[in-house]
């Protein structure tokens, strides 16, 4: 049995946060597209490069994540993710409980698929 793209983009998902919580930076970097956009759920962007200064800086520490994925759309080269977020985290030295909608993209680039974009919604 072959995986489809979209049962690729949930492994990757799984990846991605699990890189986070243990502070794998190359792991995360090597899933990340160069052109990341990466929103917060306060309405901070970051680049690639700045999230991976203040991530390798612990300005942003990811004790723990549960990511329930919903849904994943892939059309050709592109894979949209729907899913929750509860996230316990210190960010700039603040410890946060988070419950969030959550939204990823992820582009296929020479074969291989990359994080493009990840915004993040806080639920009321």
């Amino acid at each position: 049995m072959t995986a489809t793209d979209a049962d690729v983009i949930r492994e990757l998902e799984k990846l991605r946060f699990d890189a986070l919580v243990e502070r794998n930076l190359r792991a995360f970097t090597d899933l990340a597209h160069p052109d990341l956009a990466y929103t917060h759920s306060s309405g901070t962007l970051d680049t690639l490069d700045s999230f991976v200064a203040k991530f390798g800086s612990a300005y942003y520490v990811y004790h723990r994540i549960d990511h329930l994925i919903e849904h994943v759309t892939v059309v050709g080269d592109t894979a949209v993710v729907i899913g929750e977020m509860r996230v316990d985290m210190t960010a700039g030295g603040i410890r946060r409980e988070l419950a969030n909608r959550s939204l990823g993209v992820w582009a296929r680039a020479d074969g291989a698929w990359r994080l493009l974009a990840h915004q993040a919604t806080a639920k009321r």
